[in-house]
């Protein structure tokens, strides 16, 4: 539907209080460096993201928002690593940034990457 190769489209994003808290509840999660991910099948006719950056480790907006956009980015630019089109199943994923530091892009981008693999090799591994 919305998911163009290098967009991050609307559709992409996960909002709504149910499904989140659904996400929080229900999913799966594991941990990869400065990452907590969470995950969770989804009916959506895409992958919906949600980038989490906490206010306790990180007071000042300006540094959150620093770091969503560099994962929102990263995420975006590597996201084919999950898009697997044989595979017709999508998630919910929340991305949680954990690490007290503010990384530069390239290492936000290698984590990402590295949970982006972990994350298809722990759902190929489900079936």
């Amino acid at each position: 539907m919305g998911q163009s190769k290098y967009g991050f489209s609307k559709e992409e994003k996960l909002t709504g209080k149910k499904k989140i808290e659904g996400l929080f509840r229900k999913g799966s999660s594991f941990y990869l460096d400065a990452f907590q991910v969470k995950y969770k099948a989804s009916e959506e006719p895409c992958h919906q993201v949600l980038i989490s950056v906490p206010k306790k480790t990180f007071k000042r907006a300006v540094d959150r928002n620093l770091l969503k956009r560099r994962i929102r980015e990263a995420y975006r630019l590597n996201k084919e690593l999950i898009l697997k089109p044989e595979r017709n199943e999508f998630f919910s994923i929340a991305f949680i940034y954990l690490s007290k530091n503010i990384l530069t892009f390239n290492e936000v981008q290698d984590q990402l990457i590295k949970c982006l693999e972990r994350l298809d090799t722990v759902v190929e591994n489900k079936k």
